[in-house]
């Protein structure tokens, strides 16, 4: 872009205040395939010989749509939309922290090189891990009150912060809000083959493009996105299972490890249990890459115009505070040699 238009490029805070509005603008369109994944991904299928439901919510759903048709029936509309508050400040805190500090290794990285180049896909995707891993410890206490309240059974419906007080009440403490941090660490591999495909898919089928097209930025969104789903979904329905409520069958203890809640769901329900609620998030992540990718691209253009008005802006008012003081020199000046 900078190169085109002869615009610096933006900051790193530019870049992440960019990618957090695509984000919080494709996740809020697409909300309602998070509850419906988050849901099917706590619930254990139910055998002929359970005695006790094994979900949090007794309500055991099929399929995305019967999750769809029932938490309608139960809940009305703003069912699919419960806890979008805090997932939304968690989609934002979490995607800026992402790209601003995937910016600053990106660019320390590459200025780091005699010869500045871009980075192989191998670098891309560690330099993608830090950024996560380092956005990850902040940002998962908001992670883990919205999937609490996305799992919150019919009429224990808290808000935002008494969730948060729930989670902190309970037997880990301050540190529930942490719960999950390691698998959340492991996950960091998801945005890093999301991003590091993403740009090697862009330079591989348009090269030399700084800027896509619509439609372009939202099929190299979703291929990247698919691939990364697709590779880590046992570790996201474990990361699910560690930050939700336990089931009853667990009689109220909670996970400790992710591998202890994938060896529960391969106890119960197989080694295919691990790969519950893919379409949705498939289909999720698919919308959500697509529209993030697509926006952000949209969205850095505007904040590069942006900033460029605000530079001309405080070139404009830096002349003139010039131009007033170089006047105001001239009118004095001639003072000065009198009295000398």
């Amino acid at each position: 872009m900078a190169a085109k238009t002869g615009q610096p490029p933006l900051p790193p805070w530019g870049n992440a205040l960019a990618g957090a509005t695509g984000a919080v603008i494709a996740n809020a369109l697409v909300y309602p395939l998070d509850i419906v994944k988050t849901r099917l991904q706590v619930q254990v299928k139910r055998k002929p010989t359970d005695s006790a439901p094994l979900t949090v919510d007794e309500r055991h759903y099929t399929s995305t749509m019967d999750a769809l048709r029932q938490i309608v029936q139960d809940e009305g509309i703003s069912g699919l939309y419960s806890g979008i508050n805090g997932s939304l400040i968690g989609v934002a805190s979490t995607n800026f922290a992402y790209f601003y500090w995937y910016s600053i290794v990106r660019t320390l990285y590459i200025s780091s090189q005699k010869i500045p180049k871009p980075p192989n896909t191998a670098v891309e995707l560690s330099l993608g891990a830090v950024a996560g891993a380092i956005a990850q410890v902040f940002t998962i206490p908001v992670s883990v009150v919205t999937t609490r309240q996305q799992t919150q059974p019919r009429g224990d419906k808290k808000g935002l912060l008494d969730t948060g007080k729930e989670v902190i009440n309970g037997e880990d403490g301050v540190t529930g809000l942490w719960r999950g941090l390691k698998a959340s660490l492991v996950l960091v591999v998801n945005p890093a083959i999301t991003y590091g495909a993403y740009q090697r898919l862009k330079d591989g089928l348009f090269p030399g493009r700084t800027n896509l097209k619509l439609w372009e930025a939202f099929l190299l969104g979703a291929m990247s996105k698919a691939l990364a789903t697709m590779v880590t979904q046992p570790l996201i329905v474990a990361k699910v299972g560690l930050q939700s409520r336990p089931p009853p069958a667990r009689q109220g203890r909670p996970f400790k490890t992710f591998t202890e809640v994938m060896a529960f769901i391969i106890e119960n329900e197989g080694p295919l249990g691990l790969f519950k609620g893919l379409i949705p998030q498939l289909t999720k992540g698919l919308l959500v890459q697509g529209l993030l990718m697509m926006t952000k691209e949209r969205m850095e253009i505007l904040f590069i115009v942006l900033f460029a008005y605000v530079r001309r802006l405080r070139s404009e008012k830096l002349k003139k505070a010039a131009d007033a003081l170089v006047s105001k020199a001239s009118k004095v000046t001639p003072v000065l040699v009198e009295t000398n």
